[in-house]
């Protein structure tokens, strides 16, 4: 069944013919971090359901935006990961989530959150207070542990759980990653005040410290 489009001769319409339906950028989100099993997808979009999750992938797999692969084994599974297309999403991505940050000035009982679902707006701060200085940043919240790619030939990127080898450890939680985002506190306010720890040694965890 074709799907529907704008059928209109601009850029971000066609934008939206491909990336603007319900769910679409939110698997997007998702695979920034690295390949998904379509299970551990599932289960990191709460509300999605499995009809629709099926769908929005079948269809940004046809817009070019996501690929599927074959593990090889022992993993033998099928993952779902962003094609070079895809992958320019981050910075849509990114200014999206610093419009829409003012809206995490409140959080509802029935809202859920995974700590990767800070590491866009995250990711740009650290870019910011690093200065050009390469590495990975670990950074630990109570609800889960992702990590940060700064600096190097490519754009920053992110990937969720542990770092294996981490220049820099940041432990804090989300109530300072979202004022982060909202631009009402700096990362050198939150060091000072204790609201990150840094750990680690070299160039990038002194910059992060603000040794």
């Amino acid at each position: 069944m074709p799907r529907r489009s704008y059928d209109q001769y601009c850029a971000i319409a066609r934008a939206l013919d491909a990336v603007g339906d319900r769910w679409a950028l939110l698997v997007v989100r998702e695979l920034l971090a690295g390949p998904r099993r379509y299970t551990e997808l599932h289960a990191d979009l709460p509300g999605v359901s499995t009809d629709v999750l099926a769908a929005r992938l079948k269809d940004l797999e046809r817009e070019g935006v996501v690929t599927r692969r074959r593990l090889p084994p022992p993993g033998a599974a099928t993952v779902y990961e962003l094609t070079p297309r895809g992958r320019g999403l981050l910075p849509v991505l990114a200014a999206l989530a610093s419009w829409g940050a003012d809206g995490l000035a409140e959080r509802s009982p029935t809202d859920a959150v995974r700590a990767h679902w800070f590491a866009v707006p995250l990711v740009h701060r650290l870019e910011q207070v690093a200065g050009g200085r390469a590495g990975v940043v670990e950074v630990a919240l109570e609800e889960g542990t992702f990590h940060l790619r700064l600096g190097g030939e490519g754009p920053p990127s992110y990937g969720d759980g542990p770092a294996e080898a981490a220049d820099a450890r940041l432990a804090t939680d989300a109530d300072t990653c979202v004022a982060l985002a909202r631009d009402v506190r700096t990362v050198a306010d939150a060091v000072a005040a204790g609201r990150i720890t840094v750990t680690g040694r070299g160039p990038l965890a002194d910059a992060l410290r603000g040794a």
